[in-house]
């Protein structure tokens, strides 16, 4: 009988992304209405709102692009070490690496007649990738992507800092920092939703983390705002 594989998708399969895209649409949406709402409560002009948003957006992409870029390459430097170390030792040892993957499976719950029978055979199928996996808990799914992640974090980033520059162009005067930073937490919600979707979990804590913070952010700097009020440009 023919027998069909059976795959499964996983929220682990796309953690790397999923997080760098998360947080770069969190922080676009959060730090831009914030900075947004600032200015609007200082009582700057509708341009000069424009203008600081839209350098906010440029800015906080590459930040954001460059600062996770840094992050996982070191990340990636740290496990190119550990393959380099586990290669080496697989050619100097290879018994001791044998004896050391058996007891592995015998703390999992094997015997050892069994243990030692699944570590030959894999050692035999690929040493190097089940030393990697089931020692040091690497996977294909779980290897750091530096430009991925940098590219998800910058492109999730002015996509979250857009929308808040939106409702700068769709209203103006006073009440401009409180519809901007109502649509922002709606577009918070939404994300925090998206996330948890995408991440098959519940939806309603990282709904309300994620409008409780931006929240606070946004009521902060609109506070500095309307106690330095001074109209800008």
């Amino acid at each position: 009988m023919r027998h069909e594989i059976h795959r499964e998708s996983h929220a682990m399969e796309r953690i790397g992304w999923l997080r760098a895209a998360i947080l770069g649409a969190n922080d676009g949406i959060v730090s831009t209405a914030s900075l947004i709402a600032g200015v609007a409560a200082a009582g700057a002009s509708t341009p000069t709102i424009l203008v600081t948003g839209t350098a906010g957006l440029v800015a906080g992409a590459m930040s954001m692009a460059a600062g996770e870029y840094v992050s996982v390459s070191s990340q990636s430097d740290a496990e190119r070490a550990d393959i380099a170390r586990e290669t080496q030792e697989l050619a100097n040892d290879p018994a001791h690496e044998l004896e050391e993957l058996t007891q592995i499976y015998q703390q999992r719950g094997l015997d050892r007649a069994l243990a030692e029978q699944v570590a030959a055979q894999l050692t035999d199928h690929n040493a190097l990738d089940s030393h990697l996996r089931d020692e040091l808990g690497l996977t294909h799914h779980m290897r750091a992507r530096p430009i991925q992640a940098a590219a998800a974090s910058a492109a999730s980033f002015a996509v979250g800092a857009a929308l808040p520059l939106a409702i700068v162009l769709l209203t103006t005067g006073p009440r401009l920092p409180w519809l901007v930073s109502g649509a922002s937490l709606l577009f918070l919600a939404l994300l925090g939703a998206l996330g948890a979707w995408a991440g098959n979990a519940p939806m309603l804590r990282p709904v309300a983390r994620v409008t409780f913070w931006g929240a606070m952010a946004m009521a902060a700097t609109m506070a500095i705002g309307s106690l330095f009020n001074a109209p800008i440009g």
